[in-house]
């Protein structure tokens, strides 16, 4: 994983509640849609929830039961980091 990638994957799980929080989330998106690892439909969930800085993406996908292998990806992510940060300790 490159210094970008790394740095995508770090706002696209920017925890939801902080200022701007949606719109780093939707930057990211956009990063991953145009290498083919998002949906367009995906994206523009992202971008719906971009002004509403308390809205996990990730969840409304769950909602609307839509972009399973983007959750899927996002969760094995959050695991990987999880799982790094209990390897440290």
């Amino acid at each position: 994983m490159d210094d970008e990638e790394r740095e995508n994957w770090a706002l696209i799980m920017t925890p939801a509640g902080e200022e701007w929080s949606g719109r780093a989330r939707y930057a990211a998106a956009m990063y991953f849609f145009r290498r083919n690892e998002m949906s367009a439909e995906v994206l523009e969930i992202y971008r719906i929830c971009s002004r509403i800085d308390h809205e996990d993406a990730v969840d409304a996908l769950k909602a609307y039961r839509m972009g399973q292998a983007w959750i899927e990806k996002v969760e094995n992510k959050r695991r990987e980091l999880a799982e790094s940060v209990e390897s440290r300790r």
